[in-house]
């Protein structure tokens, strides 16, 4: 599944590329040396716009800061294996929501020695199997409705939710259905920063009611409160 919405996403970005006037080897650059579908897709707006290159690599640079916080929780996983620290940068270049999610469900069942080449196998596949499909997207070009276009580049998001909606803890609960509703809201007043604000507040939200156990308290059983005041069981 992973493969599979990368792949689609991709075809998107390819076709998206070459519309907005950048070449097949400047595509593929991006592909290859950001990989990171918001900063690519930032880039290539900001390339056919002739904006200055230091506000196009800021731009990217901000669509792509997600993978900081990625790759902070993934390196512990790694400690006790012996490979040389180059092998770590390799791994931050493969680095997606994708690749992220199923190795941290996983890595507690792998060996310390299993954990890296698991990591950069699934992370591998992943790229090559975008580099086809940005190939594909750019020759595509023209022959795909802009309405399709832009659907296969929102169905990795789309996955996105769902991948965080399965993991099993309240504070990714909390942060997912604040989310759902504040984004919509955030980006009536101020769409240029709704989505940074949403994960902003959202995140940091669910992490306060998670850490305080705020939430276990506002809906704690009333007859357990009765309970505990009248000193009864």
């Amino acid at each position: 599944m992973p493969t599979v919405m990368v792949s689609a996403a991709m075809i998107g970005f390819g076709s998206l590329a070459r519309e907005s006037g950048l070449s097949l080897d400047v595509t593929l650059a991006l592909t290859i040396g950001l990989w990171g579908l918001p900063g690519q897709v930032a880039m290539a707006e900001m390339w056919a716009l002739s904006a200055p290159v230091l506000a196009i690599v800021a731009a990217s640079s901000m669509g792509n800061m997600r993978f900081l916080p990625m790759a902070l929780i993934t390196a512990p996983w790694f400690h006790g294996d012996n490979r040389p620290r180059w092998t770590r940068y390799l791994a931050a270049q493969v680095m997606s929501v994708n690749v992220w999610s199923i190795f941290v469900q996983n890595a507690a069942n792998l060996a310390i020695g299993q954990r890296y080449p698991y990591f950069m196998g699934i992370g591998t596949i992943c790229v090559f199997s975008g580099i086809l499909a940005t190939i594909l997207g750019f020759f595509l070009a023209g022959t795909l409705p802009v309405s399709v276009t832009i659907a296969l580049i929102f169905l990795n998001p789309a996955y996105f939710l769902f991948v965080f909606s399965s993991v099993r803890q309240r504070n990714c609960m909390i942060a997912v259905i604040l989310g759902f509703f504040l984004g919509p809201l955030l980006h009536q007043s101020i769409p240029d920063w709704s989505v940074p604000l949403t994960g902003i507040i959202a995140g940091t939200t669910a992490f306060l009611l998670d850490e305080t156990n705020l939430l276990s308290k506002i809906f704690q059983n009333p007859a357990k409160k009765r309970g505990k005041n009248d000193g009864t069981t």
